[in-house]
């Protein structure tokens, strides 16, 4: 114990600058004699928010980010009538402006890629050029607006399987192993099944599967199985192993963001309010205590106070960029910027871990792909249809069947994931499809390439630099090789023998490991998860920027409650582990036991000596 202490006090190095605000002293000094003269019950928070004068708020936590996970905080927090929550959001509502009425390119599934291009709801960031993707510079869409990249997504919902909650716990994040996290899951989720001893069946996120039934997805499945893989009737259950329907966040036609499942239930509530189109600037301290937050709202400099905590809820790039902003992450790269440093910890920005895939793609011999629903005409009909009765093709992603699959014998747990698109998708859809055609979107689980973002400048409005590192090991890139040829086999399979005309990409011509590794340099993507730039973990480990319980190590009343703290990806898509890490860290806060599901059973394979 005395050399992790020792260690830990090498590593963060706190500094006490003078507070920066001597008149909210002052402001709290009248606010604690006013609550003693009105009792215990008023709350010193209350009193301040009664000092209206002092030109600032005053709450019991500050929240900073309107998604995924800010949203379940904002709900869950405010459960407590006394306990006060203002959250901060840079984008704008998901509603029109000035309207209730709801911004149909959010909420239409089928116009996901609308919001893929959308500088008004999305913050846009591109990576520095990928020197081992053919220098490319990647884009990144990432959500600015009510319900965060909830409101852009895919709406895939996606665990990741139980062994990686169990190796988090391996790697220092105690109290995250799978029997800890599955409630959490649950509690969360109302999945149109039902309940059983894997799915929700009174949270507020609704999860459905899809009503199309389309002969192209039945295909897939059946495909899959004569290549040799099981089905799966439910992926985030007992068997993730397998090809299966996939589970989505729609719900009666609608996409079901964390704005729609957790804010919109709780924007009535007195105890909360909920800003847009506000920038965090800085967080303020008083020593190495977070008290409250800097932010720019109609071009006015604002100050927002906590009494009990700030909360750090804007995702993988925005937390980590906030902390060093604020002077919070290594001491050498934030002297370098002119940065007052709060703590030396020079986890933060580091271990940035994302999904990278690819899209196999072939011709479809019958007209039956998505590619007539593409049309001027037919789109309007398709929005009608939407907008009348909330059904129809506009109702779904059409992301409705997928599946995870080993690499090779010996992969302890699927390391592959496909989703299957009866469409062509061109340059994240921001280029129309050209041809009736297919896809698959398929990539490996667990890179063992690891990124890392840092400031660029100390403009807030400036984007970081993020370097995510994509293919620099030998593995990532046999793993690709395998994703390319397993894919193929799949569409080899009679199921598709009535439907798949030429291949389009890679091509007929791409077939040597030299010709396949060109061809994932010059298309692979990101499938939009970027996450782990302020790893969870323990006090002896350099790379940690929070400990188990979300509290940022070595500073007070700060915590990071979003993707960023995974101490690495899930296999999967991250949504719905996002949303179950803010359903954990509520209950944290508001002191709550942690729940706790013994003996679940996860399936294993008869053996691993053989890959399917």
């Amino acid at each position: 114990m005395l050399l992790v202490r020792m260690s830990y006090l090498m590593r963060v190095k706190c500094y006490s600058p003078v507070s920066e605000m001597p008149q909210v002293t002052g402001a709290l000094l009248r606010a604690r004699r006013l609550r003693h003269v009105l009792g215990s019950k008023f709350s010193a928070s209350r009193a301040l928010a009664q000092l209206s004068a002092e030109n600032a708020a005053s709450h019991d936590y500050v929240i900073v980010g309107a998604g995924s996970a800010g949203c379940v905080l904002a709900s869950r927090l405010t459960e407590d009538p006394l306990s006060t929550v203002l959250l901060l959001e840079a984008g704008p509502k998901d509603t029109l402006l000035g309207s209730k009425r709801l911004m149909w390119k959010i909420h239409m599934p089928a116009a996901l890629t609308y919001n893929l291009c959308d500088e008004s709801y999305n913050w846009y960031y591109h990576t520095v050029p990928q020197k081992r993707m053919d220098n490319r510079v990647m884009y990144w869409p990432r959500g600015r607006v009510w319900g965060g990249s909830s409101s852009l997504n895919a709406m895939v919902y996606i665990r990741g399987h139980a062994e990686d909650y169990n190796r988090w716990s391996r790697e220092g994040a105690v109290g995250w192993d799978y029997e800890h996290c599955l409630p959490y899951f649950k509690k969360a989720q109302t999945h149109e099944l039902g309940p059983d001893q894997y799915r929700g069946g009174n949270g507020p996120l609704h999860v459905s599967r899809g009503k199309t039934n389309h002969p192209l997805h039945r295909a897939f499945l059946e495909a899959a199985q004569q290549a040799g893989y099981p089905f799966t009737d439910d992926m985030n259950g007992y068997q993730q192993e397998g090809f299966g329907w996939m589970d989505m966040t729609i719900h009666k036609g609608q996409r079901w963001s964390t704005a729609s499942a957790y804010l919109r239930p709780a924007i009535s509530r007195p105890n909360l309010s909920v800003t847009e189109k506000t920038i965090v600037t800085k967080i303020l301290f008083q020593g190495t205590k977070a008290i409250g937050v800097e932010y720019m709202e109609n071009g006015q400099r604002k100050k927002a106070f906590a009494s009990k905590e700030v909360i750090l809820s804007g995702g993988a790039i925005n937390s980590p960029q906030l902390l060093m902003l604020s002077g919070i992450g290594n001491a050498d790269d934030l002297k370098k910027l002119g940065i007052p440093v709060i703590c030396h910890l020079p986890g933060v920005g580091q271990n940035l871990q994302d999904h990278l895939e690819v899209y196999v793609q072939q011709r479809c011999t019958k007209p039956i792909t998505l590619y007539n629903a593409q049309k001027p005409i037919n789109m309007v009909k398709i929005g009608l249809e939407w907008l009348w009765k909330f059904t129809g093709e506009g109702a779904t992603a059409h992301l409705e069947s997928g599946g995870f699959i080993r690499s090779q014998a010996g992969v302890p747990h699927p390391d592959i994931q496909f989703h299957f698109l009866p469409s062509q998708v061109i340059d994240h859809g921001r280029a129309a499809s050209t041809m009736e055609a297919f896809q698959v979107h398929v990539g490996p689980m667990r890179s063992s390439s690891i990124g890392w973002l840092k400031l660029k400048t100390t403009n807030p409005n400036d984007h970081p630099i993020i370097e995510p590192n994509y293919m620099s090991t030998e593995r990532d890139i046999w793993e690709f090789r395998q994703c390319v040829k397993l894919t193929r086999e799949i569409f080899a399979q009679k199921a598709f023998e009535k439907f798949c005309g030429p291949e389009i990409q890679p091509g007929d011509h791409v077939q040597s490991d030299k010709e396949i590794d060109a061809f994932i340099r010059q298309k692979a993507d990101s499938a939009y998860h970027p996450s782990c730039t302020c790893k969870m973990g323990q006090l002896a480990d350099s790379s940690a920027v929070v400990d188990p319980q979300t509290k940022v190590i070595g500073v007070e009343n700060l915590r990071v409650v979003d993707a960023s703290i995974m101490p690495s990806v899930v296999s999967g898509n991250l949504n719905a582990p996002t949303i179950m890490i803010a359903e954990k860290a509520a209950d944290m806060i508001k002191g709550l036991p942690p729940l706790h599901e013994r003996n679940v059973p996860v399936y294993r394979p008869k053996t691993l000596e053989t890959q399917r």
